[in-house]
């Protein structure tokens, strides 16, 4: 069965860091591409916040996080992860990490990913 658990969600205030994990288990972890995504509220779209390739050395950042986050990749813990920081109170959302076997090319779009986490809160406050 496979799992994705995020973690290090929380309170921060404006222009502080956060750094989340998404750690994966139930599948061979070199095979897939990871992504990040938030819903900002329902019946938004989730927006797509970062992705990394399988290697760690291929990344797509959307643009309102272009600049202040980072995503990385330990293929040897299985996690994956994403630094914010400079954050703002738009970042508020739920943020979700994703698995996708288009390993080499992430894509952008929510459709692209097989496999999602239970999402951990990101609060910003002004």
């Amino acid at each position: 069965q496979v799992r994705l658990d995020e973690s290090g969600g929380g309170m921060v205030q404006a222009g502080g860091s956060l750094k989340l994990s998404c750690a994966a288990s139930g599948l061979t972890f070199s095979d897939y591409a990871i992504a990040w995504f938030r819903h900002h509220a329902p019946g938004k779209e989730r927006e797509f916040v970062a992705a990394v390739n399988w290697n760690g050395y291929s990344t797509l950042y959307g643009a309102s996080v272009k600049g202040r986050f980072t995503i990385s990749r330990d293929n040897a813990k299985n996690t994956v992860y994403l630094q914010m920081n400079s954050l703002k109170p738009e970042d508020t959302a739920v943020y979700y990490c994703a698995a996708s076997d288009d390993y080499k090319h992430p894509g952008t779009g929510p459709m692209s990913y097989d496999y999602w986490g239970q999402g951990t809160q990101v609060t910003v406050s002004a």
